[in-house]
């Protein structure tokens, strides 16, 4: 079950608000309701995500109360966690690379992969690390740890939500009217991003990433990632937007998890916008463990490529992931080595073009469903091919409708604004509760405004263009 989809807007979500809303038990409600949401698509493993939530309470618990042994319990339940995580998603991409040297004969391991078990043992991992570190205490109930191991707005998606960012929600919470409205401008914003602008920009990029990248010119191969750019920024961060929207109506801070990427003027900055629950987290948990910035610059160095290689095995399974992150630890390596002050020193248009073309060749890979596929379509993109012929195909996919959408995204996604003074650090940021502005007038466009952008995506829906979220392989 996905957020936009017909089972969650009119069935799941109102009669779930309905249940939270009215009976005291908001706690046991949010547990049972985000069990039926992860058992809607994958019913065999709620035993799965159970048993994640009682293995960190256990280790939790025993961690805070434990003396000389805290760091052996600490390296065991991580241990735990990633054993969990390795078996689910990267048994059979090891055992195909032990094939492939010849260390072991036989066919690969059939395993189904967990949805979302990429987030819900980061969330593990954190939590355990935060007890360790004496940031937080360790939660005395069960039934409110599980019901954050399970809360279905980020359970599937994410953003990231630690422990510690949200302590003081599990336990107690308040629900106003202007939050709940907030949580529900919100939610459709995110709706609207994902399904007015993301699924019509897949049409094109589907079918140009179908097409043989040798059958295709320069102009083909950009229209081409120029849709998947636009389309994995709000694919991702309208599903973001709909999940943190959700958490305010329940009475939960979500972090942010986008802050305009495509605006960045470095790839350090990129980082510092996209994603941000998940960059973030490999700062505070591996990076500066690490020795982050504080080693010698070799280290530094090391410390980066080990990061974004493991950024991007966490992404998925595959040699594409791997070297997508290693692209991206290798531009922060030459930013580190004197880019940065390079790109400082020319105007921000220079820098944002130069980013946008480094994110746009990581994204080609990203998308590919191989390596060898991903080298011919930057070859493409190079004006290697002579594929005129082959313009045909997405022609007739690259609808005005779409190709509205591209440039609405376009625009909405490259936008750079002026930081203002003293703005903190987006990755630490809680979303705030701001109260709507008074007046009958502001007020009711604001209504019309939400409710419009609502409608809209109903009328999408019911047309038959969506398109499942099936661009992040979890």
């Amino acid at each position: 079950m996905v957020f936009s989809s017909a089972v969650f807007l009119f069935y799941f979500f109102p009669c779930f608000l309905l249940l939270y809303y009215v009976l005291p038990w908001k706690n046991a409600v949010l547990l049972i309701g985000s069990l039926v949401f992860y058992a809607w698509g994958e019913p065999r493993f709620v035993p799965l995500l159970m048993l994640s939530a009682f293995l960190n309470y256990s280790f939790g618990y025993l961690i805070a109360r434990a003396g000389g042994q805290r760091k052996v319990l600490l390296g065991l339940g991580i241990g735990l966690n990633l054993a969990m995580l390795g078996y689910y998603k990267y048994l059979g991409f090891f055992a195909g690379i032990l094939n492939a040297v010849g260390l072991r004969e036989g066919a690969l391991p059939a395993i189904v992969l967990p949805l979302g078990i990429s987030f819900f043992v980061f969330q593990g991992i954190s939590y355990l690390i935060d007890v360790y570190r004496r940031d937080i205490s360790a939660q005395s109930s069960f039934l409110r740890f599980a019901m954050y191991k399970a809360m279905f707005p980020q359970l599937i998606a994410g953003p990231i939500v630690r422990y510690r960012q949200i302590a003081g929600e599990v336990d107690q919470r308040s629900l106003t009217n202007e939050r709940i409205w907030m949580g529900f401008r919100l939610f459709v914003l995110g709706m609207a991003q994902k399904v007015l602008i993301a699924n019509y920009v897949a049409l094109p990029a589907d079918r140009i990433f179908a097409v043989d990248p040798s059958r295709l010119d320069a102009p083909g191969a950009w229209v081409g990632i120029a849709c998947y750019t636009i389309q994995i920024l709000f694919d991702f961060a309208g599903y973001s937007n709909m999940a943190i929207g959700i958490g305010h109506m329940l009475g939960f801070s979500y972090p942010p998890n986008f802050n305009r990427p495509y605006a960045a003027t470095s790839i350090t900055d990129f980082w510092r916008r996209w994603h941000i629950s998940l960059s973030s987290w490999f700062r505070d948990y591996l990076y500066i463990p690490l020795g982050g910035n504080r080693a010698s610059p070799v280290r530094t160095y090391f410390n980066l490529a080990l990061v974004f290689f493991l950024c991007g095995l966490w992404h998925g399974a595959a040699w594409t992931f791997v070297i997508w992150g290693l692209w991206h630890g290798a531009l922060l390596v030459l930013e580190r080595l004197g880019g940065a002050a390079l790109l400082a020193r020319l105007p921000g248009v220079v820098g944002q073009a130069w980013t946008m073309l480094c994110v746009m060749v990581g994204w080609v890979f990203f998308r590919a469903d191989n390596v060898p596929y991903a080298l011919k379509y930057l070859g493409s993109m190079s004006g290697a091919y002579d594929g005129v012929a082959a313009l045909h195909p997405w022609q007739h996919d690259l609808t005005r409708t779409a190709a509205c959408a591209l440039a609405i995204g376009i625009v909405l996604a490259c936008w750079r604004l002026r930081p203002k003074a003293g703005e903190k650090d987006e990755a630490k940021a809680v979303p705030a509760i701001v109260a709507p502005r008074s007046g009958v007038l502001v007020n009711g466009i604001s209504v019309l405004a939400t409710t419009a952008l609502a409608l809209l995506c109903i009328a999408s829906l019911a047309a038959g263009t969506y398109n499942p979220f099936i661009y992040f392989r979890f």
